[in-house]
């Protein structure tokens, strides 16, 4: 029986009728007193009915990539906790991975509210958060706290451009913020994708993705992954541009994709808590709608790279069949979060149980044989 779907959700849905950004705050309060009490019965019993629950192991479900082990190919995709306050729970939570951030050099209280919306109707958010965070130093400090041993699972970190820094000087930006986390994190995304920073869409254009590149990996010197964020609303030539000097700056890999602004998939037509045109609403689209333009990018990618560069996939994951469309189209890893919100916390075992099922039918044994094979 699933509480969270029968009990918890039609009550924070709908008969609460809380903002929905108050509701991801006091969530994760909760989940960061559960991650800075470790000595506590109380956290101590939660984190053991969160892994007989919520996690699940498996060797078929084990990769290893850009020098770093996956327990399992799910992860927390940025956005969900952008300061890093609860960053050793995700992994009692059955993720394989987590993204936190994203994070700004300068600290930043993101856009005016409301700015974050769900479309059930879609099994979709808007957001136009702005890349609200306490900024780079903030989550340094932080993480300087932890203790050898408090991760068991790859921790990345997702970098993002002030909003108060020119885009002529958006590499500096990237650059100081990686400076103070370079040796907090096991890998990095450079996100220039967020359609809700005036102008960051900009910087997918090759040349100023280039200085970026240039400039990070220079600091870098092979020590760290970094892979860059890319929009579901790039033109094929423009995600081929950015995947051939993506191969040529070494990167990593390509996360694929954020949100976007297309409206044209959407039931919704009036978002209730504002009661204007969702046409109307700026910000960006996650969820279901994104979730076949996603995967046709994923395929994309992988075909023009014939699998060499590594794929995380990402955008209306909320079942196995999801996964497995992602996994097969060319993700060697998959990020959820709206899907997440929707579904609850028993989201996760349930993908990783049903893509065990799927590697069975198909008669293989690693889920890193499923990458790219297509599906019948």
């Amino acid at each position: 029986m699933d509480i969270y779907q029968l009990a918890v959700r039609p009550f924070l849905f709908s008969a609460l009728k809380a903002d929905p950004e108050v509701v991801h705050q006091r969530s994760l309060a909760l989940l960061h007193a559960l991650d800075t009490t470790p000595t506590s019965p109380l956290t101590k019993l939660a984190k053991l009915s969160f892994g007989q629950y919520f996690c699940r192991s498996d060797r078929a479900l084990e990769q290893s990539l850009f020098g770093l082990k996956f327990a399992n190919p799910v992860g927390l995709a940025a956005g969900f906790d952008k300061d890093g306050i609860a960053a050793g729970i995700w992994q009692y939570l059955g993720f394989g991975f987590a993204e936190l951030g994203t994070v700004t050099y300068h600290p930043q209280p993101g856009n005016d509210k409301p700015r974050l919306f769900r479309l059930p109707q879609d099994r979709a958010a808007l957001n136009r958060m702005g890349f609200n965070n306490l900024g780079s130093a903030a989550m340094a400090e932080l993480l300087q706290q932890r203790q050898q041993g408090d991760f068991t699972i790859p921790i990345g970190i997702n970098l993002g451009k002030s909003k108060i820094t020119e885009l002529a000087d958006a590499a500096n930006d990237y650059l100081g913020s990686f400076q103070r986390l370079q040796d907090l994190g096991d890998y990095f995304v450079i996100n220039v994708s967020s359609p809700n920073t005036p102008g960051l869409r900009d910087l997918q254009a090759i040349e100023p993705l280039r200085t970026i590149f240039d400039t990070l990996q220079q600091a870098n010197q092979g020590q760290k992954p970094i892979l860059v964020k890319i929009a579901p609303d790039l033109a094929w030539e423009d995600i081929a541009a950015v995947v051939e000097l993506s191969q040529a700056s070494k990167l990593a890999g390509i996360i694929a994709t954020n949100t976007t602004i297309d409206r044209s998939q959407l039931t919704t037509q009036i978002v209730a808590a504002t009661g204007k045109k969702v046409t109307e609403e700026s910000g960006g689209i996650s969820g279901a709608p994104v979730r076949q333009k996603s995967t046709e990018v994923i395929r994309f990618i992988h075909q023009q790279t014939g699998g060499s560069l590594p794929i995380i996939g990402v955008g209306g994951i909320f079942t196995a069949a999801d996964a497995w469309e992602k996994i097969t189209a060319g993700a060697s890893l998959i990020q959820v979060y709206t899907g997440w919100t929707y579904n609850g916390p028993w989201m996760v075992d349930r993908i990783l149980t049903g893509l065990l099922a799927k590697l069975a039918i198909r008669g293989l044994t690693s889920i890193a044989d499923a990458v790219g094979i297509g599906d019948d």
